[in-house]
């Protein structure tokens, strides 16, 4: 059987990361763009390609052009650097999603990472954040229905806190924090980036044949919750009136 070739944009760190070993866990190919270098770990995975560019220059057209056609594209990229926010989230996360679905040939499954702050507010994150987040959701149903026709799927992948190699440290230091996640979340644990990369692995699938302009959230049922009923079950006051 053929090898799926995919192609993810911010693959060397967090969800990222954890996306590109699922895809090669299901037998993929895959090639990484992404703004920092791939640690010595990650560049043994074997059928993977890691190419080090700035989404917003001229390498990564020169990349597509170098990988062809390809059947899964995941955007896992944001905004970090030290310029204007607006500017920043509006071009790393909205513009270069547009130029590079553009670009692409032949593919058949496009996944963006996207976040629950779509429909809240995540205070720690900036007003860019929550509005490019939105932006892209429209984004998705937009191209789901335009490149439909074409036989590419389009679907967003929303997830709510999650542990990552890159924030466990903070974590193992306020396991208050930590406690508090898991006993206002149902399934009584914090999400993790290999949760949210199996997800995105199916939705590159066959298996996920028939669906398209969705978004998924991944959350462990924390935002099905009455604000009230969170407060007191933090408290451990569930039941009292």
């Amino acid at each position: 059987m053929k090898r799926k070739r995919s192609l993810v944009i911010g693959g060397t760190r967090g969800i990222g990361r954890a996306v590109v070993r699922a895809l090669v866990k299901d037998g993929h190919t895959v090639t990484v763009i992404g703004r920092h270098a791939a640690t010595a770990k990650d560049r043994g995975l074997r059928g993977v390609r890691y190419c080090r560019a700035d989404l917003l220059g001229t390498g990564v057209a020169k990349v597509l052009q170098e990988i062809g056609s390809i059947d899964n594209l995941v955007f896992c990229q944001r905004f970090r650097g030290d310029g204007d926010p607006w500017m920043g989230e509006f071009q790393t996360s909205l513009t270069a999603t547009k130029e590079v679905i553009e670009r692409c040939r032949g593919v058949k499954s496009i996944v963006v990472i996207g976040s629950v702050a779509t429909r809240w507010i995540a205070s720690e994150q900036p007003v860019s954040y929550h509005a490019m987040k939105a932006a892209l959701l429209q984004m998705v149903r937009y191209f789901a229905v335009t490149l439909g026709p074409k036989g590419c799927r389009v679907n967003c992948v929303s997830p709510c806190t999650v542990l990552k190699e890159e924030s466990a440290e903070f974590y193992r230091k306020n396991k208050s924090v930590t406690t508090l996640l898991k006993q206002i979340t149902p399934l009584r644990r914090m999400g993790t980036s290999e949760d949210v990369a199996n997800v995105v692995a199916w939705l590159c699938s066959d298996r996920a044949a028939f669906v398209t302009g969705q978004e998924i959230i991944v959350d462990g049922g924390v935002s099905l919750q009455w604000p009230e009923a969170l407060a007191r079950k933090s408290k451990g006051l569930e039941g009292n009136r």
